[in-house]
């Protein structure tokens, strides 16, 4: 696996070594050993697949109790995978970075708790898989919301066209309201 920084110093890009051949394709998607010497030493207990339609947006999710770490991967599709750090201690609070998954690239994106997480399906159809630190809980999940200013996400929306978001997602909470990590 090849851990690539990205622009967030805490998250990574990790391209998994893919050894192919004419019967198709055979790549290690996660490697407790290889994760923790960079740093992402946590025990994952949920997995969570979405599938969602061209034009979908998703996000910005997060839990303050509870709070997230997620390991991200598309299976089928493609999308623009984004996080949000929501950690107000951080060199990088308030910035967002984003990347491209799909299920040609098979890179995967390494959120760690402390971040707001979404994306915005490219293709047709995407399959999104990914592993979570921490269980789902309802009362402490929240939304950023997806257009804030104050964040101002790239999202490649294709001009004249609105993503379709979910009430809760068209209702998060904008920055300077939304509840936050020390």
């Amino acid at each position: 696996m090849n851990l690539i920084p990205t622009a967030i110093r805490d998250v990574l890009l990790i391209e998994p070594d893919v050894h192919c051949d004419s019967r198709g394709f055979f790549m290690e998607t996660f490697r407790a050993d290889q994760m923790a010497l960079a740093g992402i030493d946590f025990d994952f207990v949920q997995d969570n697949h979405s599938r969602s339609h061209q034009n979908i947006l998703r996000g910005l999710h997060y839990q303050v109790r509870q709070a997230q770490g997620k390991l991200v991967r598309v299976v089928s599709g493609e999308i623009f995978d984004v996080a949000v750090d929501l950690r107000r201690s951080s060199p990088s609070y308030s910035r967002w970075m984003g990347e491209i998954l799909s299920a040609d690239n098979k890179k995967m994106l390494w959120i760690p708790p402390g971040f707001a997480h979404g994306f915005f399906v490219l293709s047709d159809w995407a399959d999104v898989l990914y592993k979570a630190t921490a269980y789902y809980l309802p009362e402490g999940e929240r939304t950023l919301l997806w257009n804030d200013p104050a964040i101002g996400i790239d999202w490649p929306v294709p001009a004249g066209q609105e993503p379709v978001l979910s009430k809760k997602d068209a209702a998060g909470a904008r920055l300077v309201e939304a509840e936050l990590f020390d």
